[in-house]
């Protein structure tokens, strides 16, 4: 009988370091430190394998696509309705 080797890594891209970066500022690192405090209490709560099930790719990827989604919705917000919203606080 032989054993699966699960190579499923929860942390996978994801800075768990208490050290603040050389090039990191101190708002981006609170933020780090806030996020990381998150996700492993999501860990500690749901266990390894519910946290599998809701990351399957790991934690680091999840960020990645919710950032590139949030981007995405950004960008589409167009130009025109900014500029009403600008032009009716000009007009009060």
């Amino acid at each position: 009988m032989t054993k699966t080797v699960d190579n499923y890594s929860a942390f996978n891209k994801v800075n768990l370091s208490n050290a603040r970066g050389e090039n990191e500022s101190f708002e981006d690192y609170k933020i780090r430190q806030k996020q990381n405090k998150q996700i492993l209490k999501i860990y500690s709560q749901m266990g390894r394998d519910n946290f599998k099930l809701m990351f399957p790719e790991g934690v680091g990827e999840a960020i990645k696509n919710s950032i590139e989604e949030s981007i995405k919705e950004t960008e589409q917000i167009p130009c025109s309705a900014s500029l009403d919203l600008e032009m009716q606080g000009e007009s009060e």
